[in-house]
């Protein structure tokens, strides 16, 4: 029977040898893929053989095919030319301004900037949604191909269970199926990306440091001119020739005069210029000094912060429980370094500038004598003295005026006299003796200014170990007192070091010598009234300003001593080594007039300020209901009440 329309569409055909036969439509979409497949595998064509097409970037430069070609050397050292050497920063550890060793040498001879794009930017967030939408369109046609292929196979299981007779009707299917297949539009096959090429020809090529040609230097001069000259000479060009001579030197001569004119003037202008400016210049050195010193002051207090703190503040608990014994707390020490040699021969305090005091610097070994110096130092600044004065001859001893404190009387070894005036910038003497005026013939040991005479006119007396005590005023008038005095004591066995009267009791006076003791004396009684022995040499004593039974004694042993009668009358309060070295000896105490300080001079030419502690200062207390008297008259009877304790009867029935 033939078969039906309908059934055709469904049968398969089987081919000459008894397989089957395959659809047109199935054998185009597999002719389709083959030419997919070899299209990217790049069968048939040589990648090598093709030309290569340049793909640009829409931001590339337009460059010459001269200009593509040309090459760039760039020659790269280990240093940066232009990175700075001299950078200077400031290093708070050492507290100065220091180099820095370290120094940036990177240089970046070439950058590119790229065109990637971060995942996280709008931009990027855009691209992947892109990428997304096309990946998610491609499985949608590739599903209607598999469904086109599954259908081609039922038919083809359809097609063998019905019969083979039905060929013509098949054919004509499977063309119309062909039409159909060729009606339908193709798969678009992906577009395959292209790489960019390298549009910049870059040739890597070593780098070394080029070492200069060998170049020769020479010198070339001109030949010396040369002319030929001949001519006869008569008497009358022999005397043209000297006359003409003589003029030239006449008017050179008139020509130096007018320079020599010339430069007096322009000398003359010059000086009064020179003057101008000088006296501009320490006008300018005036204003500036005063910034400068504060400053300094200023820096050197931050420096010694520490030992400021314990000058103003500090105070030595522990006395509490030394049962009135105290210490010396060391502070500072002024040093000068053209004094390290001489030894410091006399201290005072500034009566009006509590803070400052004068140094005088000499030599006790009477071989070894040579220049002085005399320097003003204030607690202000201990590193630099405020002022310097140098002598040809050593000091001995100084004295500042009470009503003038600018004004200081010093006393030289050459047994001169000079008075010192801080107010003039000159480092010479005011006032000074001379062999007419009556200077001693021996160094001079004490100076003490005086209240002025009945004409006003400034006096000080000086002491000398010539014998004489000479009273000295500013119009270089002198009075000598050799030979009258009032009263002798046979006081010690060795020389006497310093002599000095209470602040507070007009008849009491102490002495210290060589003999290693100090002596208490009322000037009324031979006999001392208390004696302390020190067990070497005494070189200074000093009373001190708030008390008037309190002193203090230095000895050669390099220790410091001091005393409150009113507290121990036997012992001292402080025993305390000051100088370690056995070549060094102390030489002169000194108390501060306000401030619980004193400064002690050595041999060495070093001056060292000290604390006293509270033990060493100690004033009376307060009773309940009652209130604590100050003042001389209390100071004079707590010495007198002390005093009459080692009086014998006799003196006081006399007295």
């Amino acid at each position: 029977m033939p078969a039906k329309a309908g059934d055709r569409h469904r049968q398969g055909q089987s081919g000459p040898s008894g397989g089957k036969a395959v659809p047109r439509a199935a054998k185009a979409v597999s002719k389709k893929r083959d030419e997919d497949a070899s299209t990217e595998a790049g069968e048939g064509v040589d990648e090598w053989a093709a030309a290569k097409t340049l793909v640009k970037p829409p931001d590339q430069l337009e460059l010459t095919e001269a200009e593509l070609k040309e090459e760039f050397t760039r020659i790269l050292t280990a240093n940066n030319p232009h990175a700075p050497q001299n950078i200077i920063r400031y290093s708070f550890k050492e507290r100065a301004y220091k180099p820095i060793s370290y120094v940036d040498q990177m240089a970046i001879h070439f950058s590119l900037n790229g065109n990637m794009i971060l995942k996280d930017s709008d931009e990027g967030r855009r691209q992947s949604i892109r990428l997304s939408t096309a990946a998610e369109k491609a499985p949608v046609e590739t599903s209607a191909v598999t469904s086109e292929e599954t259908e081609i196979k039922d038919e083809e299981s359809t097609g063998d269970t019905q019969a083979a007779g039905d060929e013509e009707a098949e054919g004509s299917g499977t063309a119309e199926v062909a039409e159909a297949a060729e009606a339908e539009e193709p798969p678009r096959p992906r577009a395959k990306e292209q790489k960019l090429a390298n549009q910049f020809n870059f040739i890597e090529r070593a780098s070394r440091t080029l070492n200069n040609p060998m170049r020769e230097r020479a010198c070339q001069s001109e030949p010396t001119p040369c002319k030929n000259f001949s001519a006869t000479a008569n008497q009358w060009e022999i005397y043209d020739a000297y006359v003409e001579e003589l003029q030239k030197m006449e008017r050179s001569k008139e020509k130096e005069k007018t320079k020599v004119q010339i430069a007096k003037r322009e000398e003359e202008k010059k000086k009064g210029r020179n003057l101008t400016s000088l006296e501009s210049q320490s006008d300018d050195i005036t204003k500036i000094s005063k910034a400068a010193k504060i400053m300094e002051r200023m820096v050197n207090q931050n420096t010694f912060d520490d030992i400021a703190q314990d000058f103003k503040y500090f105070e030595d608990a522990s006395d509490e429980y030394r049962d009135q014994q105290g210490t010396l707390l060391p502070l500072w020490k002024f040093q000068y370094d053209k004094t390290k040699r001489l030894a410091v021969t006399a201290i005072s305090w500034n009566p009006k500038y509590k803070d400052l005091f004068a140094v005088g610097y000499g030599s006790y070994d009477f071989m070894k004598q040579g220049q002085g110096m005399l320097l003003l130092y204030t607690m202000k600044n201990p590193s630099f003295p405020e002022y310097v004065f140098s002598s040809e001859s050593g000091i001995m001893c100084l004295d500042f005026h009470n009503d003038h404190p600018y004004l200081m009387a010093v006393g030289f070894y050459d047994g001169n006299v000079a008075i010192y005036n801080v107010k003039k910038a000159t480092s010479q003497p005011s006032y000074r003796s001379s062999a007419k005026s009556g200077k001693h013939t021996e160094p001079v040991w004490q100076v003490k200014w005086q209240k002025d005479d009945m004409d006003n006119n400034l006096n000080f007396f000086s002491v000398s170990s010539d014998g004489r005590i000479v009273s000295w005023t500013l119009v270089k008038c002198s009075k000598y007192y050799s030979s009258q005095f009032l009263d002798v004591f046979e006081a010690h066995h060795m020389a006497v070091d310093s002599v000095s009267w209470n602040p507070y009791h007009l008849k009491v006076f102490i002495s210290c010598s060589s003999d290693w003791t100090v002596k208490i004396w009322d000037h009324t009684i031979k006999t001392p009234m208390f004696i302390y022995d020190l067990n070497s040499a005494v070189g200074d004593v000093a009373w001190s300003p708030y008390s008037s039974t309190v002193f203090a004694a230095v000895t050669t042993d390099g220790k410091a001593h001091v005393f409150d009668l009113s507290i121990n009358k036997y012992e001292a309060l402080c025993t305390q080594l000051v100088v370690a070295k056995k070549k060094n000896k102390i030489t002169h105490i000194q108390f501060n007039p306000v401030y619980p300080v004193v400064i002690i001079g050595d041999e060495q030419g070093h001056v060292t300020s000290l604390k006293l502690s509270p033990n060493l200062r100690r004033m009376p207390k307060e009773k309940k209901g009652q209130e604590v008297k100050k003042g001389p008259e209390v100071e004079i009877a707590k010495l007198d009440k002390l005093l009459n304790l080692v009086r014998e009867p006799e003196s006081k029935a006399g007295k």
